[in-house]
């Protein structure tokens, strides 16, 4: 029968156009996707940011916040600044001599180096230096010249003086002498000697030259 022989031809033929149709529509040329803009870097700001100082809009930048420091650390506070500036000559000296005694000797040397430097100035605590504040003949050495009241140790640090068993204690501190003349930032080196006796280590301090 004609109908039933044609069938599968029809079928056939339907297939293969259906397929080059296909083919067709996937050579078509696609419409171009719109490209996304991509997100801003660093290096696509104004290199006039870099060498004027300015953000891209044109401000100038904004100051350092409240508490940040201002200044190099070894910038010395001026004169007659009071204890308001002692912070800034303790961190002078400890950026210029960096530290190189054990934390327990660097302790003990800063507490003897400042009793002996308020001793020596204003006569307290003399009696803890007997050595020290005692001349050949037995008798009391020369009298404080320094008035207790306006003296003030404004900072202190101590390190090694040529070998671990010496040290030197620096000291800047500022005070009033009999005269009534105030001045701040004086400096005073006071040396130290290890003992060690019996196991126990002492520091002692060492005649001024």
């Amino acid at each position: 029968m004609t109908t039933t022989s044609r069938s599968p031809r029809l079928l056939l033929l339907s297939a293969v156009v259906l397929a080059l149709t296909g083919v067709g529509l996937l050579c078509l040329p696609q419409g171009s996707p719109i490209p996304a803009t991509p997100a801003p870097t660093a290096t696509d700001q104004p290199t006039e940011a870099l060498s004027t100082g300015k953000d891209p809009s044109g401000m100038a930048p904004s100051a350092t916040p409240t508490g940040s420091p201002s200044a190099s650390p070894s910038a010395l506070p001026p004169h007659g600044d009071g204890p308001a500036g002692d912070r800034a000559v303790q961190q002078s000296l400890e950026a210029a001599w960096p530290a190189d005694l054990p934390h327990a000797d660097e302790r003990t040397l800063l507490t003897a180096g400042r009793a002996l430097l308020r001793a020596d100035a204003t006569g307290i605590g003399r009696a803890k230096w007997p050595t020290v504040f005692t001349s050949r003949d037995g008798g009391t050495a020369v009298a404080p010249a320094f008035a207790t009241a306006r003296f003030r140790i404004q900072a202190a640090i101590a390190r090694q003086d040529g070998g671990p068993d010496k040290a030197v204690v620096h000291l800047v501190w500022a005070g009033q002498d009999r005269g009534g003349a105030f001045a701040d930032l004086r400096i005073t080196d006071l040396s130290f000697a290890r003992i060690i006796k019996k196991g126990a280590v002492t520091w002692t301090p060492q005649p001024r030259t």
